[in-house]
């Protein structure tokens, strides 16, 4: 009898002692497992975390789609050759001064920026030659009016009244009077075609003519077809409707040509890149882009 209570009690106790040692060890297992999944979880986040750097930093030094030039670097665009060429609005709302030229028939006051479609061969010819001509033609007219008529000649009614070659000598040098007004309506005429008179569309016209003359060739100096042309007038177009949109943010009707116009310069610029790569640096340089607002997928 006490044999088998012994047993039992044996039994039981070695039962009971397999089933904690059994508990125990499944919680250290749960706990590992656990650990493992909340380093994981870290390990994952902080990576994440990194990512996410790493994005924001090359989005912040990536340039821009639509100017070209990265953030902070808009000297580049200040300095670049579409910049110098195109006119600038407030220098020459601002400037009231005149350049004093030297002409045939005395000094003539130019505006420093004339209208469009006048280049300095006009110039020449409007202020120069053309006075100068005038003056001449109406000294000659002047002393044909002084002389007798032929004598079959048809006298006027107003003949009698003919200035006489005495009164035109009292009256001094006809030369010199007749400089005097040639000069005084090349004075008027050059207030009449100064820029500043001129609405936007003339000021757009003239920006246009002024980057075909300086993106074109010797060999053919107005060139509208020619690849660099054609990039710099998208890049004065993007520019100023990237102004407009800025200023006016509800204007959503225009974003689509923003985009239209930034994929069909990319589209230029990539079929130059293709036929001659120094002329795509170069042309990227005169434009203020980046390569990298060009290449790839764009995503305005």
């Amino acid at each position: 009898m006490l044999r088998a209570c012994w047993a039992q009690t044996s039994r039981t106790i070695a039962s009971s002692s397999t089933q904690c040692s059994t508990s125990f060890h499944t919680a250290a297992v749960l706990h590992a497992q656990v650990s493992r999944q909340n380093v994981a979880r870290g390990v994952k986040k902080a990576n994440q975390i990194r990512k996410e750097e790493r994005w924001k930093r090359a989005q912040a030094n990536r340039p821009s789609v639509v100017l070209g030039t990265r953030p902070g670097d808009e000297a580049k665009w200040e300095n670049c050759l579409l910049k110098k060429v195109l006119v600038d609005v407030e220098e020459l709302v601002s400037s009231t001064e005149l350049v004093p030229t030297q002409q045939g028939v005395g000094t003539v006051h130019l505006p420093k920026q004339v209208s469009f479609g006048i280049g300095e061969a006009e110039k020449q010819l409007l202020f120069g030659d053309l006075p100068l001509l005038s003056s001449v033609r109406g000294t000659d007219a002047t002393a044909d009016l002084a002389k007798s008529p032929p004598q079959n000649a048809r006298i006027p009614d107003n003949y009698a009244h003919r200035p006489t070659v005495a009164a035109l000598k009292n009256q001094g040098d006809d030369r010199v009077v007749n400089n005097q007004i040639e000069l005084q309506k090349a004075n008027a005429f050059a207030k009449l075609v100064d820029l500043r008179n001129a609405n936007a569309a003339g000021i757009a016209y003239e920006n246009r003519r002024r980057i075909i003359a300086a993106f074109s060739t010797p060999q053919n100096p107005f060139d509208p077809g020619r690849s660099e042309v054609q990039a710099a007038l998208l890049t004065y177009k993007i520019r100023n409707l990237w102004n407009h949109l800025t200023t006016f943010r509800r204007d959503l009707g225009n974003r689509r040509g923003l985009r239209k116009l930034v994929h069909e310069r990319a589209k230029i610029l990539k079929y130059l890149k293709r036929v001659d790569q120094n002329r795509y640096e170069t042309v990227l340089e005169q434009l203020a882009l980046e390569p990298e607002s060009v290449e790839g997928e764009l995503v305005v």
